[in-house]
């Protein structure tokens, strides 16, 4: 009987241990875990400002444990491996034997050298209910929050405390908040409805340095062009970094991102696999899920690829304005072969890059039914130019046809 050994409670190490159980009804699974319970980071800003309970954050069955027969290792760090005796040390002194291992540790916040930062008390990440916890607590005393960083777990912090009422100042080195799935038109409309909503905003600065009292408590941000921000609070949400620490003595590949492994999840050990954001490149939700999934049907003998081209999908709604973003929104300029299609109605706009005739990358935003026919269009590889009519107006109708059976294909 296998034995199957887990590293990580989130997107990627859950959906692993469900897949394996699909095709192992009878192996063990053991799960090792630093978090006591199991909870969606993507929505840790409704537990902040009370629209959700801990339970609600809650992303798997009731019985979970049970139902997938899982012994659940709560509240343990893995501090070593042990590859040739097949073994996980923990920071408890016990050594969990495995025959298959998936590395779903994930990341951590990264706090950069900010001049003045070092030793500040009032200083924290956004990452995990440990954080949230404190920041529950912070919102009922301080009321101005500077923010690091405005990609989406920035955006969820600041939406969060305006929920509770509490002045949010966001701040980030990018032209413009979300960069890496907006263009700067369709984050304008962003940008212009959290200042409505009081939030202020600072794109294209850094911090120079922050400022402390005598205890140790930072009390003003410089930015890098003149502004001094009062500040009583301050959250970093502009990078992490990955949770390799207990790896380094392993002989694992690690890059200067994190863990090393293929599109099935293989690292350069063959019974070790990784998934998630512990390769250090910052993958969404859904591409954490799909990881787990394909790493954890390689481990169980059913050979998978990760090479869905929705590894960089999003979709998001702030302040009752959805987007859906897909694939590469911000082509280079200097490539002459892409061609670059936009409807621009105001409250809804929409863009389609492509290039030689597929779609690379599509942004929807305001009305974002579209983006159904989008998928299969960029799934299916289909070639726009071939469709003759508007870009815009294609429907399922001019690339399914129906066959004898009344089902659909495309040919």
């Amino acid at each position: 009987m296998t034995n199957y050994v887990v590293i990580g409670s989130s997107a990627a190490g859950v959906n692993a241990i469900r897949e394996i159980r699909k095709t192992e009804k009878d192996a063990s699974i053991t799960l090792i875990s630093r978090d006591r319970d199991i909870y969606s980071r993507c929505i840790l800003h409704e537990y902040l400002c009370g629209k959700r309970t801990l339970e609600r954050l809650r992303f798997v069955e009731s019985d979970f444990e049970d139902r997938y027969h899982v012994n659940w290792m709560k509240g343990e760090n893995a501090i070593g491996l042990d590859r040739e005796g097949h073994k996980v040390k923990l920071e408890s002194g016990t050594e969990v034997p495995y025959d298959k291992l998936l590395i779903a540790t994930g990341s951590h916040t990264f706090f950069p050298p900010i001049k003045g930062m070092a030793g500040a008390s009032n200083m924290i990440g956004f990452r995990n209910i440990d954080d949230i916890e404190v920041l529950k607590e912070v919102a009922k005393t301080r009321k101005n929050i500077v923010v690091l960083g405005s990609g989406l777990v920035g955006i969820d912090c600041a939406t969060g405390f305006l929920e509770l009422g509490v002045k949010v100042t966001l701040v980030d080195f990018a032209g413009w908040l979300l960069n890496k799935q907006l263009d700067e038109r369709a984050a304008r409309t962003y940008i212009e409805a959290f200042k409505k909503a009081g939030v202020e905003q600072h794109y294209g600065v850094g911090v120079e340095e922050v400022r402390q009292n005598e205890a140790r408590e930072i009390t003003e941000v410089a930015l890098s062009d003149g502004t001094v921000l009062a500040c009583d609070y301050f959250v970093v949400t502009a990078g992490v970094r990955s949770n390799v620490e207990f790896l380094q003595d392993s002989g694992l590949e690690l890059s200067r991102f994190g863990l090393v492994f293929d599109e099935t999840g293989k690292t350069s050990d063959p019974d070790i696999y990784g998934a998630g954001d512990v390769s250090g490149l910052s993958p969404i939700w859904p591409v954490a899920v799909k990881e787990g999934m394909i790493a954890a049907a390689n481990m169980v003998g059913r050979p998978a690829k990760m090479t869905d081209f929705f590894a960089s999908k999003s979709t998001m709604s702030f302040l009752g304005i959805f987007s859906m973003s897909l694939g590469n929104v911000n082509p280079d300029p200097e490539d002459k072969d892409i061609q670059v299609e936009v409807l621009d109605k105001g409250d809804v706009y929409k863009k389609i890059v492509h290039k030689d005739g597929r779609i690379i990358g599509a942004l929807l935003q305001g009305d974002i039914a579209y983006g159904g026919v989008l998928q299969q269009l960029i799934a299916r590889q289909i070639d726009v130019r071939k469709v003759k009519k508007p870009i815009f107006d294609i429907d399922y109708s001019d690339f399914f046809h129906i066959g004898d059976t009344y089902e659909f294909y495309y040919e």
